[in-house]
């Protein structure tokens, strides 16, 4: 199983993007899509881009891989217990 996570597109410099993902700045390769503006949300997996996602899919996303963050810290620290 593959996982790849939404990240805001900021900058564009020819086949490859600055991007937004959870805070960090990273840059990643444009070369499987087309027409990736600034603004976008995309799908990065080992450093490409691989789909454009919507806004509101890429939130939802984020809120739910902050959420099972969470829950992982607090299993760790004993609190779900």
């Amino acid at each position: 199983m593959c996982l790849s996570i939404p990240a805001k597109i900021l900058e564009i410099d020819g086949d490859s993007a600055t991007a937004s993902v959870g805070g960090a700045v990273v840059r990643t390769s444009l070369q499987l899509l087309d027409d990736v503006q600034v603004g976008d949300y995309v799908l990065i997996h080992t450093g490409f881009a691989l789909q454009k996602i919507s806004e509101e899919e890429a939130l939802e996303t984020i809120r739910i891989i902050e959420e099972l963050q969470q829950d992982g810290d607090a299993s760790a620290s004993g609190q779900g217990q």
